[in-house]
């Protein structure tokens, strides 16, 4: 179990954030107000619902296949399998982005990387170089990931500094016309960029002491996450005045803007997207790879998933997700937000049947006790039926 709580909330920051990356497009989507709004109101809405459920469920089972087994432990076998395979394939759909999202990033400052030759060789070098570091094991993945986080937010924090003396807060107010604003867009924006926290859960049965550390590590994240998008958007929109410019890379203009037009900021920031998405690359993939070990070990695919490295990593799920990325990205090409939406559509499946299986599962353990090393929201079932409701809704 090598797993202590700084790695487990740096996993998950990278499984659900890992930088302000991404939510660019909600600006121009929704317009200022309502994409700040959207940012302030969807973590109560998303984040902390299935934060929760994440913390308690993991810690009662906590076991590498995480969600598989409490949808199991709830409805049986057909079911666990199911869940399995709608998360696992949400997941590896996630982590196609990654490279994609970095692309997009670093075209804003060379744009001769968006002709078909350099955008296949990136994309094939990316994934190939960063599963090869998978495969050497989670610890390294983990404690890189640590490392990195503090690159990826410290441009970011520059940004803000440097900004805040040339904002005008009345830009935070300003809304675009109904016939401007896309709600689809904006709802897949906000949603895609805020969840993923039950991914964690996959790797619960490396983590040291679950009981303590998952709980903590949540918490820990929720609040780093919203803060890390929340911030850098309200200073970019009050220092710029064209909401309509806002899309995936956007904040390389802002860093050069609120420099003077330097470029020193904005290089630093494309530095910090790709030190991002190699985290997230990494957190998604464990994640991934993990569930299919717990999987196997659980009777639902046949036990070559459960195979594992000299390093102790099960490398059989880490080849197909990689395989799968590489079909997604290269042969098929799909851009940011094709992913995002399609993505989007199975993990709502995903937590509506997640959601499900908490409420079962509460409605039990209220008879039957707590378990010795489980940890449990001090909330009644009534309450956390009501918390759980509108993210359900929005899942439906």
């Amino acid at each position: 179990r090598p797993l202590g709580l700084l790695t487990v909330a740096v996993l998950i920051f990278y499984n659900v954030a890992g930088g302000p990356f991404g939510v660019e497009d909600a600006v121009s989507d929704g317009g200022p107000f309502w994409a700040l709004l959207g940012f302030l109101v969807f973590p109560f809405v998303w984040c902390v619902p299935e934060a929760c459920v994440t913390a308690e469920l993991a810690t009662m089972f906590p076991h590498n296949s995480g969600y598989v087994t409490w949808v199991t432990a709830a409805f049986g076998p057909f079911w666990g399998f199911l869940e399995g395979w709608l998360s696992w394939l949400s997941g590896v759909m996630d982590n196609a982005i990654y490279p994609v999202l970095l692309l997009q990033y670093l075209v804003q400052h060379w744009p001769q990387l968006d002709d078909e030759g350099p955008r296949v060789a990136f994309l094939v070098g990316f994934i190939t170089f960063f599963t090869l570091l998978s495969l050497r094991g989670i610890e390294v993945v983990g404690g890189t990931a640590a490392v990195l986080s503090l690159f990826v937010l410290s441009p970011f924090v520059v940004m803000v500094v440097l900004g805040v003396p040339q904002m005008d807060v009345s830009r935070w107010a300003k809304k675009n016309s109904q016939s401007e604003v896309d709600v689809i867009e904006l709802l897949n924006t906000l949603f895609w960029n805020l969840n993923y926290w039950d991914s964690i859960s996959t790797v619960a049965g490396e983590a040291d002491n679950p009981g303590k550390t998952i709980p903590k590590a949540l918490g820990i994240a929720v609040v780093v996450v919203v803060l890390n998008y929340l911030v850098p958007l309200a200073v970019g929109i009050a220092t710029t005045d064209q909401s309509s410019d806002w899309s995936t890379g956007y904040f390389y203009a802002v860093a050069v803007q609120v420099c003077g037009g330097q470029t020193w900021l904005g290089l630093w920031l494309l530095a910090s997207a790709a030190v991002s998405n190699i985290g997230q690359f990494l957190a998604e993939m464990a994640a991934d790879s993990y569930q299919l070990d717990g999987m196997a070990d659980l009777g639902h695919i046949p036990r070559v998933f459960a195979r594992r490295t000299r390093f102790g990593t099960p490398y059989v799920g880490i080849l197909l997700s990689a395989a799968i990325v590489l079909l997604l990205t290269v042969v098929f090409g799909f851009k940011f937000i094709d992913l995002v939406e399609l993505l989007n559509g199975v993990y709502c499946v995903s937590m509506i049947i997640e959601f499900a299986a908490f409420l079962t599962l509460r409605h039990r353990h209220d008879t039957t006790g707590d378990g010795p090393d489980s940890w449990r929201v001090p909330l009644p079932t009534w309450a956390m039926a009501l918390m759980v409701t509108p993210a359900a809704f929005f899942c439906g």
